[in-house]
């Protein structure tokens, strides 16, 4: 019978602890990894653990991972976030599947965002390397990275039974305080790759952002979440740039040139976003609403 140890990296982590430990408490042993946390996250994870490691604060969670991840004693290692479970019916798929000859597991997950599933926008199916056989699975140190994986893998179906529950942001705050500590590391990762601020990207990305979340990923059909989302997520590309704007001290462009860029990066995009409505049906609709607003 293969063991199983679930490895959760931990950060002020008391609101969503206790859910993700209730969900993997009976899959086997647990390993917590903290980083240094001021609220009882520690005190939650001592009622389910008595492995229980401390790593140097880094603002986010990759460079913890392969520390986390090397206290482990079993033969196969499920990594969870703070704010995920697993349901009931999922810890039965994880038993069965690790007695079958794979080295590694990928899952869809879940998104629960402001208190909805996201379904589109590039939130569904999310899907995640998240149980291995030790020694398979290393992460980089670069934020939001990808593991790398050998040997044999294997895709659980797209089904909503077979989903990590990820409980992400739970509230506007919550975003903002992530988006602006995520920005400043994204920021810093982009200078030391040599980067060099260019002001076109101010709107090529964000507009570039947008679109594909809300039209190519039919972000549009998750509500005004989706377009909260997909507006929230080209703002923060704008903030990652500012911020390595503010960090090489760039000069301002001459005005005639800035506006006369801007204004091409907005036609292209007018004419994306223009194709997109006239494929949903939706340019006629939209025409008939700006000439009621406007007067």
């Amino acid at each position: 019978m293969q063991q199983l140890t679930t490895v959760i990296n931990t950060l002020n982590s008391a609101d969503t602890l206790k859910i993700c430990l209730e969900s993997v408490k009976n899959l086997g042993e647990i390993v917590v990894c903290d980083m240094h946390s001021d609220d009882n996250t520690l005190e939650i994870s001592k009622q389910y653990t008595n492995q229980i490691f401390s790593h140097p604060k880094t603002g986010y969670v990759e460079p913890a991972r392969n520390f986390a991840i090397s206290k482990a004693q079993t033969d196969w290692i499920l990594v969870l976030d703070s704010d995920e479970e697993v349901s009931p019916e999922l810890s039965e798929k994880i038993n069965e599947i690790i007695q079958k000859d794979f080295s590694h597991i990928y899952f869809p997950r879940k998104n629960i965002i402001f208190g909805k599933w996201m379904q589109h926008s590039g939130w569904w199916p999310d899907e995640k390397l998240r149980l291995f056989k030790k020694g398979s699975v290393t992460w980089d140190n670069a934020i939001h990275s990808e593991p790398k994986s050998t040997g044999i893998g294997f895709h659980f179906p797209v089904e909503e039974n077979c989903a990590i529950i990820h409980h992400h942001y739970t509230s506007v705050s919550q975003w903002v305080i992530r988006m602006d500590r995520y920005s400043t590391i994204q920021a810093k990762e982009l200078i030391e790759q040599n980067y060099q601020f260019d002001w076109r990207d101010l709107t090529k990305k964000p507009l570039s952002e947008f679109i594909t979340r809300f039209f190519v990923w039919e972000g549009w059909k998750d509500g005004i979440n989706g377009l909260a989302l997909a507006l929230m997520q080209s703002l923060s590309w704008v903030v990652v740039y500012m911020k390595v704007k503010e960090k090489q001290n760039v000069k301002e462009p001459v005005p005639e040139i800035f506006i006369q860029e801007v204004g091409e990066e907005l036609d292209k995009s007018e004419e994306e976003i223009g194709f997109y409505l006239e494929k949903l049906g939706l340019q006629s609709q939209l025409k008939r609403w700006i000439q009621k607003v406007l007067p």
